[in-house]
């Protein structure tokens, strides 16, 4: 933990920093810089063999600490031009580029795409490059969710990112996009074929309604055999201090023979805050692999997560979170064997500063 302390102690001393001086030091020339940094101890009740814990994504270190993630945000709104870059470190750009068969200095982004708005063009915007996928009810980075942990669906129904061109554009309460991309979690696609993606939300008073859809070729070297992904999220601001939402995913990948994979799922959460510093969270989902090609073993897998929040200043915040995960089969290690369930308790430690 002595890196974690070092990091924190600088952005602690950046963040004083930014407070003193004007105009701001992560605002310069039409550019604004943020910075992140995300660390976390776990414990598993299980004590898995491996030291991993099953199902997670970003935090699957057992009884350990660990660097979630590390990074640098740069971002120049387009006007007409703009660009976002995302770089960093962590076990987080580990896992999301497991599967990319691009050079190993690019597992370093994130995010790096240009933008172009036209003036003329009632608020169109186009990107190309590296962005992060519009599905899903979570995003990456940890403070920008409820819970500390990613939920199964996150993690394994939908992509983390892809590379490409999208455009978006506001109609009103409505906004539209679509976006041709490599396919899932890659920069150098393994097929020549390429996924499309079909963005729609609609915000009304306190519901805001996300749908998104997503369909290509996603199989190495042959573009036989389509992945189709539906991913709708339903957020209701119900009071300034509580909120909640419905995610669901349904996605199918036709195999080259007869057949196909299917998935399925629901996370049911919502937050409530307790004053300025303080919030509580909850979680609960269910998420059918039905025929394994997510997680690896055909099965039905439950969990349920609290998560407490409280922050120690508009910059720093931690996180402390208990939760189980339960499978019809006995797919989590558990000391030497196999266990149907996986208990777990983490502390978490966010820094989050730069340009408002």
């Amino acid at each position: 933990m002595w890196r974690t302390c070092i990091l924190v102690g600088f952005a602690s001393t950046l963040a004083a920093a930014a407070d003193d001086l004007a105009p701001s030091p992560f605002h310069r020339a039409g550019v604004d810089f943020k910075f992140l940094f995300d660390a976390y101890v776990n414990g598993s009740f299980n004590s898995p063999y491996s030291g991993f814990n099953q199902l997670r994504n970003f935090d699957y270190r057992a009884n350990t600490a660990h660097v979630n993630l590390a990074k640098i945000t740069i971002d120049r709104t387009p006007d007409p031009v703009g660009f976002h870059l995302d770089v960093g470190f962590g076990e987080t750009l580990s896992a999301i580029h497991a599967s990319d068969r691009a050079p190993e200095a690019l597992k370093y982004f994130e995010q790096a795409y240009i933008s172009l708005k036209p003036g003329n063009c009632h608020g169109v915007e186009i990107d190309a490059g590296e962005f992060t996928s519009w599905a899903g009810a979570e995003v990456i980075e940890t403070n920008g969710n409820w819970n500390y942990s990613r939920s199964l669906l996150f993690a394994w129904a939908v992509p983390y990112y892809h590379f490409g061109v999208r455009a978006a554009v506001p109609i009103g309460k409505f906004t539209g996009g679509v976006q041709v991309v490599q396919g899932w979690n890659n920069v150098y696609d393994n097929n020549s074929g390429k996924t499309v993606g079909i963005n729609g939300a609609y915000a009304w008073k306190k519901v805001t309604w996300t749908n998104n859809y997503y369909v290509g070729p996603e199989k190495t070297r042959t573009n036989i055999g389509l992945r189709q992904l539906y991913d709708t999220t339903v957020l209701v601001n119900a009071t300034e201090g509580f909120s909640y939402y419905v995610n669901l995913d349904y996605g199918r990948d036709k195999k080259i023979g007869r057949g196909a994979a299917q998935w399925s799922g629901i996370a049911l959460a919502a937050r409530y805050a307790l004053g300025k510093n303080l919030a509580i969270a909850a979680r609960t989902e269910y998420f059918d692999d039905r025929d394994g090609l997510a997680t690896g073993a055909a099965q039905k897998v439950k969990e349920v997560t609290l998560t407490g929040e409280y922050k120690m200043s508009n910059w720093l915040m931690s996180r402390l979170e208990l939760r189980d995960d339960w499978s019809n089969v006995p797919f989590f290690q558990k000391r030497g064997g196999q266990s149907r369930s996986q208990p777990t308790v983490l502390l978490g430690l966010i820094a989050a500063f730069g340009a408002k």
